[in-house]
């Protein structure tokens, strides 16, 4: 290293000599073990530093030195003119001090006022999409030419037909499951024949309901979002509205009309599927003939629980394609966005399907139970 630095004592002081160039391209291979030395010489308070030496000195150079010298100049200095102003600019940055952060008593107040703010900005959001969905329903009565058939076909088609396996899949296990569940609690009491209303009451009447709209939350409502989101990415939604077409129409009014028709069928196909694995699971739990078994089951559950299905369906169908489309419309034009945008999408369509399911539960209570 003595290429770099030079120990010598003048008039009983030590001193050092720094020479070279002190450059980021000539310190790049010694900047580690040159700057390791220069600390030990710089525990030294007596030392001497004499920089006249150094012929070039940059940036990485001076902050080198200035971290060596923990951003305090060394009592004896002696330098160049240009190498002063280097140092001078060092010393008349603010010094960074970590201090003390208070803490905020009111931060739940504050968190709960920044929620309450985003769910009115998200409820308004919502608002104003269905009164232009609402304005584009009445346009489109009045001008049958422009309603858009082939999109409301083409949603219908991959929310509906597309989702009939995962659902009859995830209906026949869950019908086999509560199917088997129940029959062994049955058997304890000697009420076998008690099966069938539990199966068609909760599978007709709650579970093919919420199983099909979680499922198509989960499947549909997260790749209408991801659409809309890449659409704004690729800057596809302005070129729309260049072009003068409506999103709302063209894009919004198919997926939200597409999936209200498509939950109600896959609400009875799910439903469907699900009483049949709980008539296969009663059969080899109970014996229970599958004749008898379809034969009592209009007598055991009431007409009415299929229509409060059915309305579900739509309702939730309905819900679902709002929420996906109004998360994709806020996405902003940046993948992240994108990935956040989606999981909200399908998190707040789940929780307002069962907010939707608990609340059909309360207000129809005695509709079809007797």
């Amino acid at each position: 290293m003595n290429q770099w630095y030079q120990l010598c004592t003048k008039q009983g002081y030590p001193h050092i000599s720094l020479k070279g160039n002190y450059t980021l391209t000539a310190l790049e291979r010694v900047l580690e073990p040159l700057a390791n030395e220069l600390t030990q010489q710089a525990s030294n308070k007596n030392l001497y530093w004499d920089l006249t030496g150094i012929q070039q000195m940059d940036t990485a150079g001076t902050a080198m030195l200035w971290r060596i010298w923990k951003a305090r100049r060394p009592e004896h200095l002696q330098l160049r003119p240009e190498h002063e102003k280097m140092f001078k600019r060092l010393e008349n940055l603010p010094a960074l001090q970590p201090g003390d952060k208070q803490r905020d008593l009111l931060w739940p107040i504050t968190t709960l006022g920044g929620l309450a703010l985003l769910l009115w900005q998200h409820t308004l959001g919502l608002i104003i999409l269905i009164g232009q969905l609402l304005i584009d329903v009445i346009y489109l009565i009045r001008h049958p030419i422009y309603i858009p058939w082939r999109e409301i076909s083409a949603n219908l088609y991959r929310t509906g037909a597309q989702a009939l396996g995962i659902t009859a899949l995830v209906g026949f296990l869950i019908g086999i499951v509560i199917s088997y569940l129940s029959s062994k609690q049955l058997q304890l009491f000697g009420a076998d024949i008690f099966i069938i209303n539990i199966l068609g009451i909760s599978i007709i009447r709650e579970l093919g309901p919420m199983l099909a709209a979680i499922l198509v939350a989960g499947r549909s409502g997260s790749s209408m979002t991801a659409q809309l989101g890449v659409m704004r990415v690729t800057q596809e939604l302005d070129a729309l509205t260049v072009m003068g077409i409506s999103h709302s129409q063209r894009l919004i009014l198919p997926k939200v009309l597409g999936l209200g028709i498509a939950m109600p069928l896959l609400v009875i196909w799910t439903s469907a599927i699900a009483l049949l694995g709980g008539m296969v699971a009663a059969e080899l739990q109970l014996g229970l003939n599958y004749q008898y078994f379809l034969t009592a089951l209009p007598d055991s559950v009431p007409i009415a629980n299929l229509w409060l299905g059915l309305g579900k369906g739509v309702v939730c169908g309905m819900v679902i394609a709002l929420i996906a489309c109004h998360f994709g419309l806020r996405i902003k034009p940046n993948t992240e966005s994108l990935g956040e945008g989606t999981t909200s999408s399908v998190v707040t369509a789940i929780t307002v399907v069962i907010i939707i399911d608990a609340i059909f539960a309360i207000i129809f209570s005695d509709v079809g139970l007797t």
